[in-house]
C-alpha cells in the first residue's frame, strides 16, 4: 500500500485523501486566513501546465490547493520522504515527490516530467526557495520552470500570494490569522524550441525574466488586495 513510484499517478484512495485534505485547507483558508482567490479563469480547463507562485512563507504550499479543485503535484526536500513508510505516502498523497536540493536531480526532473506527460498540474517556484520582502529578485530566479516549460511544451501560470509572509514569515513558528489573497495571472506561453526539438538556454533565460516580471505583477497585485501593498517600485529604487 505504502509502496509507490514518487511521480506516479495517485491511486483511487490518494484521490479520495485528496478531495478530503482539500476541503479541510479550503476551510481553512476561508475561516482562518479569510482567504480570496482572485483569477480563476485564467487557470487552463485542460492538458497540463506550470504553477509559478511567489513563495514568501511555509504556508504557500499547503495552502495552495485552495485555488484548485484538481490535485496538483509540487516538488519537496527529500528528507521529509525519510520519516517512515506511512509519512512518505501520505505527503505523495498530498501531491509531492521529493527533490535532492542543491544538486541536479534528475529522478525528480524525470518525475516533473511524467506529471505533465499525465495532463497533470505542476508547482514550481520560480524563486526556488522562501524569499522575504516585496521584490522578486533577478538573482533569485531560476531556470527550472523555464527549462522545464520549453522541454514538455506547457506554459506557466503565475500566482501571486498576499499575507502569507505577514501570518508565517521566514523564522515564525505560530500562525497568525492574516488575510491571504491569490492573485492567478495569464498563462506565459513555453519558449519554443528551435529545428532540432530543443530550446536554446538564451532563450530560456529570457523567458525566465518574463516568469519574474510577471510574478512581480500578481505579487503587487495579491499584496495590495490583502491590505499590505507594496510599494511602488521608484520608492524602492530610491530607498536602495
Amino acid at each position: 500500500m505504502f509502496e509507490q513510484e514518487y511521480g506516479a499517478d495517485l491511486t483511487r484512495l490518494q484521490r479520495v485523501v485528496w478531495v478530503l485534505a482539500r476541503a479541510l485547507v479550503v476551510a481553512i483558508t476561508t475561516l482562518y486566513f479569510r482567504a480570496e482567490v482572485h483569477g480563476r479563469e485564467n487557470l487552463p480547463t485542460s492538458g497540463a501546465f506550470i504553477l509559478g507562485p511567489v513563495h514568501r512563507s511555509n504556508l504557500d504550499t499547503p495552502l495552495l490547493p485552495a485555488i484548485r479543485k484538481e490535485p496538483i503535484r509540487f516538488m519537496g526536500k527529500d528528507s521529509l520522504w525519510n520519516v517512515g513508510r506511512v509519512a512518505a505516502w501520505v505527503l505523495t498523497t498530498l501531491g509531492g515527490f521529493p527533490v535532492e536540493r542543491g544538486s541536479a536531480d534528475r529522478g525528480a526532473l524525470r518525475a516533473a516530467e511524467d506529471v505533465l506527460e499525465r495532463g497533470e498540474t505542476l508547482v514550481m517556484f520560480p524563486e526556488g526557495t522562501r524569499r522575504s520582502g516585496p521584490i522578486v529578485q533577478e538573482e533569485n530566479m531560476f531556470d527550472g520552470p523555464s527549462f522545464l516549460a520549453g522541454r514538455q511544451q506547457v506554459p506557466i501560470v503565475p500566482v501571486g500570494i498576499g499575507g502569507s509572509e505577514a501570518a508565517m514569515p521566514i523564522g515564525r513558528k505560530v500562525i497568525l490569522p492574516k488575510k491571504v489573497v491569490f492573485v492567478i495571472g495569464t498563462p506565459i506561453p513555453p519558449p519554443e524550441p528551435n529545428a532540432n526539438g530543443r530550446v536554446p538556454r538564451r532563450l530560456v533565460k529570457e523567458h525566465t525574466a518574463i516568469v519574474m516580471d510577471r510574478v512581480q505583477e500578481v505579487f503587487d497585485d495579491a499584496m495590495e488586495l490583502a491590505g499590505t501593498p507594496n510599494p511602488p517600485r521608484g520608492e524602492l529604487d530610491s530607498a536602495e
